[in-house]
């Protein structure tokens, strides 16, 4: 037994000198394959880089690590810039990419980069790079050269690299957290345009014989998504907050989806006017559920052109109010301010094909300081498709119109069909709308007559409301032709002792006597269309002069015109006379009397 324990005693020891001594000479190897790697991958890194970019950029940081055994490596205080030297020697060449970008970040990981494959095989095949928290800049200047050019390297990154590597790849790249300014050199004294908590991934790039001649990819990717939270973006004019959340995007469907967009104001409806300073509108939006389709990835990275097939909308609201009484914006000016005339004037090019909407709700709202009451018209559950919205002249060139159709309820009841025909090259802001709204009930207006016109509807049916208009920045002409029957109003004003309005119940039987067309069709049976000229005031917005056009054509189609208001002046100023002329005789009479009994009260 002795023998036998000191037996096993020495195999013992013998098996674990044995296993330190092969730690030892594993640890002495990978520390050695470390210490190797390190100057290999540094110098690959930079190699690469240079090359790969037509010597235009370079790589600089301040230490490398890395590990054998997990293959990862660290690259520490990174930065990635471009050469303005070489990049002016390759605008004269043709040759120069329309963006050039700075790269700056702390830290950037390498992961799994199988330094023996690269050591034998010459093959650099990384598992993920990732950048955090990068600070990127990147200028945009456009250059006529590379118009209509395919998404891939103009040349083959492999021609460069193959001296020293037969392949180059990275499953993926990740960009957490990106600081990204955009500077844009084609427009001058251009303000640079700042977003951050961007993230990017970039999937499967490749550089090899072949992947330059890759239909299937761009720029040598298989892939590029894009994403975005809690976006808050504070207007210059501080006023607003416009907020994005959850966008995502990835380019191989070249759909893009974002979760809700709003612009926020930052004070409400009483306030807003005051802050400003003067009568200004305001809007509050809110847009769920905001998808597009067909997005030219590659043209938007070289020209920041957006063009989409399709765009869907859905689940939103637009508020607009203003408040009437305050002062206007000193040499406010409108004019140039429709939508179409909006589009543009923006900066972007842009291009959507078709834009669907779905169950949007669009508010407008005034208060009046006459009525001291807000005045309200809604239009619910709004659907349609816009087609040809765009800013390129190429495109107008084509087809100057862009089409509006929407169907939506007013107030929820009334349904209303509508299609507006923006002229988009006319340069007095040129556009036509026409529409029918079908049958509701009258009193539904009370909302926006009492407030604003100081009208109360007692009753009234429509059967149908058409309006045909055409329209620029001098105002809008057209026709009205209002369907209705049993019609009766109440005219209103405002009492301040009992803070509401009440009803001037002479004023309305004079309304409704000598003015209102309790129907029309008439007796006869013929409908009356009327027709409508608006002159619009240089501060008038977009929604007023529609709203003043439709209103005009209402307010004459029962009967309220100009001259019918001069009848009823004059009846009125008759009236105030034989009144006058009724308290005239009433105190003489009374002074007669007085004076015959002071009269009689001296005979006695």
């Amino acid at each position: 037994m002795p023998d036998t324990k000191r037996y096993r005693y020495k195999v013992f020891k013998w098996v674990t000198c044995t296993l330190i001594g092969i730690f030892i000479v594993l640890a002495g190897i990978a520390w050695l394959l470390n210490v190797k790697s390190r100057p290999i991958l540094t110098d690959r890194i930079k190699t690469l880089l240079y090359k790969s970019t037509d010597s235009l950029y370079t790589i600089t940081f301040t230490k490398v690590s890395t590990n054998v055994f997990t293959g990862n490596a660290t690259l520490q205080n990174v930065r990635i810039t471009p050469d303005t030297n070489r990049f002016r020697q390759l605008i004269a060449l043709k040759r120069a990419p329309n963006n050039l970008y700075t790269v700056s970040l702390k830290k950037l990981v390498v992961k799994r980069f199988h330094p023996l494959t690269l050591y034998r095989e010459k093959k650099l095949q990384l598992e993920e790079i990732i950048f955090d928290k990068p600070e990127v800049v990147m200028v945009n200047q456009q250059f006529d050269f590379n118009e209509g050019r395919a998404p891939r390297p103009i040349k083959s990154p492999y021609d460069i690299i193959s001296k020293n590597l037969k392949e180059f790849s990275i499953k993926t790249i990740r960009f957490k957290d990106i600081s990204f300014k955009y500077v844009n050199k084609n427009i001058p004294n251009s303000v640079p345009f700042n977003i951050d908590d961007l993230n990017i991934t970039l999937t499967d790039l490749l550089v090899d014989s072949t992947s330059a001649d890759d239909p299937s990819r761009f720029y040598l990717l298989k892939d590029i998504v894009i994403n975005l939270n809690n976006y808050v973006y504070h207007t210059p004019d501080k006023m607003y907050d416009i907020k994005l959340d959850q966008l995502d995007f990835r380019a191989t469907t070249g759909k893009l989806r974002i979760n809700s967009f709003a612009l926020v104001p930052l004070y409400d409806e009483m306030k807003f006017g005051k802050i400003a300073g003067y009568a200004r509108e305001r809007f509050d939006i809110a847009m769920r559920d905001i998808m597009l389709n067909g997005i030219d990835l590659p043209l938007y990275i070289s020209k920041q052109e957006l063009w989409a097939k399709e765009m869907a909308i859905a689940n939103g609201s637009v508020s607009v109010f203003n408040q009437n009484g305050l002062p206007s914006k000193p040499q406010e000016n409108k004019i140039g301010k429709f939508p179409h005339q909006l589009l543009q004037l923006l900066r972007a090019p842009i291009l959507v094909q078709k834009i669907q909407l779905k169950d949007v709700n669009i508010n407008y709202s005034v208060f009046n300081s006459e009525s001291n009451q807000r005045g309200r018209i809604s239009f619910e559950n709004t659907s349609g498709i816009i087609k040809n919205a765009t800013n390129l002249d190429n495109i107008k060139a084509i087809n100057p119109i862009m089409e509006v159709n929407l169907n939506t309820y007013l107030f929820g009841q009334g349904k209303l069909d509508v299609n507006f025909m923006f002229n988009l090259t006319a340069k007095d802001g040129a556009f036509s709308y026409r529409g029918v709204l079908h049958n509701f009930n009258a009193r539904i207006l009370n909302q926006i007559t009492k407030p604003l016109g100081l009208v109360r509807i007692n009753r009234g049916s429509v059967d149908q409301l058409k309006f045909n208009f055409k329209a620029n920045d001098s105002g809008t002409k057209g026709t009205v032709a209002f369907s209705y029957y049993d019609l009766s109003v109440a005219l209103m004003k405002n009492d301040p002792e009992k803070d509401h309005l009440v009803t001037r119940g002479f004023l309305s039987f004079l309304a409704n006597a000598l003015i209102i067309k309790s129907e029309n069709p008439g007796a006869d049976g013929k409908l009356v269309p009327v027709n409508v000229n608006y002159s619009r005031p240089s501060n008038a917005s977009f929604f007023h002069m529609i709203w003043k056009g439709l209103f005009t054509g209402i307010k004459y189609s029962i009967g309220i015109t100009e001259e019918k208001q001069n009848e009823v002046r004059e009846h009125i100023a008759n009236f105030k006379a034989m009144r006058a002329n009724h308290l005239k005789r009433k105190q003489k009479r009374l002074e007669r009397r007085i004076k015959r009994e002071r009269e009689q009260n001296e005979k006695r």
